[in-house]
């Protein structure tokens, strides 16, 4: 069976809780199998006999929506993609031995040329990026609360949504739901 791991944007930030626990809950009154969480900012694993991700991520969407009261952006990936989004590494050695932060950021789809453009306009001399399919990885040469990029700021460069997570918690993510 499919095991497909969501990635919740805006969950536990901004005064919005939900326990790991309730998250679970919701999951499962979809019907989907062996739901797990990881870590409280909106990670859920779960198997489910449907591969058709567009209306997986519709039915979570408006499940959440309906259950929380509120839109819950959801990026789904599969354990295969996040086992190799967790392998990859776009920079240099190089440019790795200055970075303070790594994060990846996780998009419905890839970017258009016009969206890509304006992503790769908001680069600094401290922040980096790569993009690879659906997956933005960011590079900060400085703490992330120190870094003038926002989430919100890259949301109004590229028009559209993205959720952002640390690569050590992708990693550790991806370790704990090995390929089978």
């Amino acid at each position: 069976m499919p095991r497909y791991i969501a990635f919740l944007r805006a969950v536990n930030v901004g005064g919005r809780v939900v326990t790991m626990g309730a998250l679970r809950e919701l999951f499962e009154e979809l019907g989907f199998a062996e739901v797990a969480t990881f870590i409280a900012s909106g990670n859920v694993i779960f198997e489910t006999p449907s591969k058709a991700e567009a209306a997986l991520k519709q039915k979570v969407e408006a499940h959440l929506k309906a259950s929380l009261g509120y839109e819950v952006a959801t990026f789904l990936r599969t354990d295969a993609e996040l086992a190799g989004i967790a392998a990859r590494e776009p920079f240099t050695a190089k440019e790795l031995e200055t970075a303070a932060a790594r994060n990846i950021g996780f998009l419905e789809a890839p970017l258009d040329g016009e969206a890509e453009r304006a992503l790769m306009a908001l680069q600094t001399p401290d922040d980096e990026f790569r993009l690879h399919g659906r997956e933005l990885h960011w590079l900060s040469r400085v703490k992330q609360s120190e870094s003038k990029l926002t989430n919100a700021r890259i949301e109004k460069a590229i028009g559209a949504k993205i959720t952002f997570r640390g690569l050590n918690t992708v990693r550790k993510l991806a370790a704990k739901v090995p390929l089978r």
